[in-house]
């Protein structure tokens, strides 16, 4: 069996493009099962129950995670049924545990506009802060995506940031005029650094777009940290993450009326199922935009904004 997940971890890392963190997740899902199942040395040796009796082990596990192990499960046996010719896919037909979705976290403009504003330009970290959440919610990227990204990435004349997504997928973003100032504004403080650590003779992440103190590049850990951090000193009681920029990026866009179908580029999304859960627009507004659009939405027809008119020529 650990032969066979060997197999499908090098096709994951060498033909799918995907994370270290996501094939670790995958590999560890995978010696789970076989771990469980000693007596089955070969995948053409499981079948379905066997699978079955896997899940229903894991009980107390949430349903977000029976369904991740599943999951894996599930992509192991598809690989090695297309690729390594195993004549049937014991995960076929088994159903995963149903996941409550819920609304994703996001900001009111006004409260991330004050994230914005809350480093400052006092210093380089301030500078280099301010910077990292400017991109975030001006991108809609993942965390990981801008923390991976090198200066040569972001197109100043075009204003464009190249993103490589999940599976290597790439997409160009366009940044916004205080973002890009935002980073202007950093650059100076970047070099600085660099030279500094680089006098110390400290190995360098010459090539990233942001780094720390010490000029290596800067992690998930650190941005998560920071967001928070500003996000605290601005009053804002929800805990934010770079992800509710994310969110906020993705709403934000949704209701000032950019269609469904562009905000999944933004964000990279393969399927625009996924995107569809940012359609949590609240009820005003979708009766709002229905009122003013709908040709119906009016007992004479009429849009209430062009009766609100007549009735203002009228008086």
């Amino acid at each position: 069996m650990e032969n066979a997940i060997l197999l499908f971890l090098d096709w994951l890392r060498l033909e799918k493009g995907y994370s270290p963190h996501t094939i670790d997740a995958y590999g560890r899902d995978a010696r789970a099962f076989a771990a469980k199942n000693p007596a089955l040395l070969a995948p053409a040796s499981v079948t379905s129950d066997d699978i079955h009796a896997f899940i229903q082990s894991l009980g107390d596990d949430s349903a977000a995670t029976l369904a991740r192990k599943l999951s894996s499960l599930r992509a192991f046996f598809r690989f090695l049924r297309k690729r390594e010719g195993l004549a049937t896919d014991p995960t076929a037909g088994i159903l995963a545990p149903r996941i409550r979705q819920g609304i994703p976290v996001f900001l009111t403009v006004d409260e991330a506009f004050a994230l914005m504003e809350e480093p400052g330009l006092q210093d380089k970290t301030a500078r280099r802060d301010r910077a990292i959440l400017e991109l975030l919610y001006s991108t809609g990227a993942r965390v990981s995506e801008l923390v991976s990204r090198n200066l040569a990435d972001l197109d100043f004349s075009s204003t464009i940031l190249r993103i490589k997504g999940k599976g290597r997928k790439e997409r160009l973003a366009p940044v916004g005029l205080p973002a890009l100032e935002a980073v202007r504004a950093w650059l100076p403080e970047r070099a600085a650094t660099l030279a500094e650590n680089r006098a110390a003779g400290r190995s360098l992440a010459a090539e990233a777009l942001f780094i720390n103190q010490r000029g290596g590049r800067l992690t998930v850990r650190s941005v998560e940290r920071l967001t928070r951090f500003y996000s605290k000193r601005a009053g804002i009681i929800q805990m934010t993450t770079p992800h509710s920029l994310r969110h906020s990026f993705a709403t934000h866009l949704l209701e000032m009326g950019a269609d469904l179908r562009s905000v999944q580029e933004l964000l990279g999304h393969a399927s625009l199922s996924t995107t569809g859960r940012y359609t949590h627009l609240n009820i005003d507004h979708l009766a709002g935009v229905y009122d003013q659009a709908h040709p119906l939405a009016q007992p004479d027809g009429a849009p209430s904004s062009l009766k609100k008119e007549k009735k203002n020529e009228a008086l």
